[in-house]
């Protein structure tokens, strides 16, 4: 009998770099990225049920390295560096550029979970960002967070407005992980993820 997906495991594996090797592969590895400070690491707290999993920071950029968690004892969440930090060297502009060229191109993505924030129309780095999905032909799932900050009424039609203007299918989920809005569906997202990759 085919249950219900649901995160009962998840912890902290390992931290990886230009020079520091990956961890070894899983069945599936989810990964997230987004602009800094767009609630990536919250995104993980929430869906996994632990505030303090994922570290999070009023302070852009703080996420430098590819952070790996364990989920379900199965497969891999994975925390990318997020891009468009306006105090980073160009050095770490450049390095930012490669690791994320070498991660993408590594054949290890399962699927991507893009994060945009609801309020604003996309960046020119989302935009950059989305370019490299594309170029490498990864799966993603786009996700527009900070979805507490807008009226009810407004949540899905901004989500879906700014996926358009990404170039993207018009369809973002709505998440909060004030409000939790939003988790129940990519958890749901996960599972059919994981499930699909298994047939």
């Amino acid at each position: 009998m085919e249950g219900i997906f649901a995160i009962q495991q998840a912890s902290f594996l390992t931290s990886a770099g230009m020079e520091a090797r990956y961890p070894d592969a899983l069945a599936h590895e989810i990964a997230i990225v987004g602009k800094s400070n767009v609630g990536k690491s919250s995104l993980i707290n929430t869906l996994c049920n632990n505030r303090k999993l994922a570290r999070t920071s009023q302070q852009p950029g703080k996420t430098r390295l590819i952070n790996y968690f364990l989920i379900n004892r199965s497969f891999y969440l994975v925390d990318l560096p997020g891009y468009g930090f306006a105090k980073a060297s160009k050095s770490e502009q450049k390095n930012w550029g490669q690791l994320m060229e070498q991660y993408l191109s590594s054949g290890r993505v399962s699927h991507l979970f893009m994060l945009i924030d609801i309020r604003h129309d996309p960046t020119q780095d989302d935009l950059t960002m989305f370019r490299y999905l594309l170029y490498y032909g990864v799966p993603f799932t786009l996700i527009a967070t900070k979805s507490d900050k807008l009226s009810r009424a407004q949540r899905q039609i901004m989500a879906n407005s700014n996926a358009k203007k990404l170039g993207a299918p018009p369809y973002a989920i709505p998440f909060s992980a004030e409000s939790g809005e939003g988790k129940a569906e990519i958890i749901k997202r996960i599972g059919d993820i994981v499930d699909l990759g298994e047939e």
